[in-house]
């Protein structure tokens, strides 16, 4: 077993998770596709359900944000598509446009009944990748908690293209937790866990309540969950638990069905699986460059660069650039890569590609004879560098 796990008793994990369940006071809940229908589309009864939990937190003096799935799928309700067609994006996108009314309106049914205002918030990626927009969307939502309304949110699935959107609701979440800082990211889903094996093939396997770090071993645990996952699936939810973690918050992946599931999380039983916040938390501004950004290009950097980015923390100089791959322009943001092409660092560049592929391997005094100027010495300052 994991050795980052093996320490933790149960007792333990318990007094762990409960400690950090008490002290949470800004909560982003994730709910996916699978927890919210069945074999007719939206299951109401799941809704309403949902919406008592999330009260319950409203009550205790909680700030809760709910990021829903379910637009594509409250809409194939409404249209009868056969079960044989597959559906395109642009019928995807118009499925959503028909369900996402549809969608609200049944968790503004819900919420009405705990006399509970909600509010609908659609996001595209770009709405993030923009710094100025990144903030208005962080000042809309606290402006909603001041008004006591329970912002829910959802990918626009009606205009995101692949380049504009998050990948699924997972990440979304993820990042809206980090940016609004919120204490915990507790994501429903179908199924009740991590378990260190497969359950239904091994008899040994046990579940894993308490994660102290995401590692590479607890990533390959997601290969043991057998569901019936929406778009992003486990490794996904793991991903977005590992976000999180670095913004300071915790997380909880679990079953989304159970009737009193907050109530129980929030009461001390040990159900689903728990990840506590990682030691080093990065800064917001480094977070948006880390999570946020999408690379626009990639740097291949030697072994000397490798090691004084990754473990001393210096800035990126061109001498320590062996290749570019991609077009990209000044403040965009790249990937470092080491000579094995593993990604080491995230960063925004001073330079355009065109001018660092003149420049690397050569020291920083020479920018100026190379290029006829020279705005910095560095491709990529520290202070605007994530190690990843």
């Amino acid at each position: 077993m994991n050795n980052v796990i093996a320490h933790i008793n149960r007792d333990d994990g318990l007094y762990l998770r409960q400690s950090y369940f008490d002290k949470a006071k800004r909560i982003v809940i994730k709910v996916g596709s699978a927890v919210l229908t069945d074999e007719h589309g939206i299951d109401k009864s799941v809704i309403r359900n949902i919406a008592r939990e999330i009260c319950f937190l409203r009550k205790s003096g909680r700030e809760v944000i709910l990021v829903s799935s379910g637009a594509v799928a409250a809409g194939k309700r409404k249209i009868t598509i056969p079960d044989d067609v597959e559906i395109e994006l642009v019928q995807k996108q118009a499925l959503a446009a028909i369900g996402q009314p549809s969608l609200m309106q049944s968790y503004e049914t819900a919420f009405e009944e705990c006399d509970q205002t909600v509010a609908q918030v659609l996001l595209t990626h770009s709405d993030l990748a923009d710094r100025k927009r990144y903030l208005r969307v962080r000042n809309t939502i606290l402006a909603l908690f001041r008004f006591n309304a329970i912002p829910i949110l959802n990918e626009n699935d009606t205009v995101a293209v692949d380049e504009l959107r998050f990948g699924d609701n997972d990440t979304l979440a993820a990042l809206i937790a980090n940016l609004i800082e919120a204490d915990m990211f507790i994501c429903l889903t179908d199924v009740e866990g991590l378990y260190t094996a497969n359950p239904q093939i091994d008899s040994g396997a046990k579940p894993v309540h308490t994660v102290v770090a995401v590692t590479k071993e607890i990533e390959a645990m997601a290969g043991n969950v057998n569901s019936a996952l929406g778009t992003g699936g486990m490794q996904s939810k793991i991903k977005a638990a590992k976000m999180v973690s670095t913004g300071g918050g915790s997380s909880f992946i679990g079953p989304g069905r159970k009737k009193t599931i907050l109530q129980q999380l929030f009461s001390g039983e040990m159900v689903g699986t728990f990840f506590l916040p990682a030691s080093d938390k990065i800064k917001p501004r480094k977070q948006w460059i880390a999570h946020v950004l999408k690379p626009k290009g990639f740097l291949i950097l030697d072994d000397g660069a490798s090691h004084a980015v990754s473990k001393r923390g210096c800035s990126l100089l061109p001498s320590g650039i062996t290749e570019v791959r991609g077009v990209f322009g000044i403040g965009d943001a790249v990937h470092c890569l080491d000579n094995n092409g593993n990604v080491i660092a995230a960063g925004l560049v001073n330079y355009n590609s065109e001018d660092v592929d003149i420049i690397k391997q050569h020291h920083s005094r020479q920018i100026v004879n190379l290029l006829g100027n020279r705005d910095y010495d560095e491709i990529i300052h520290r202070d605007n560098l994530v190690l990843l």
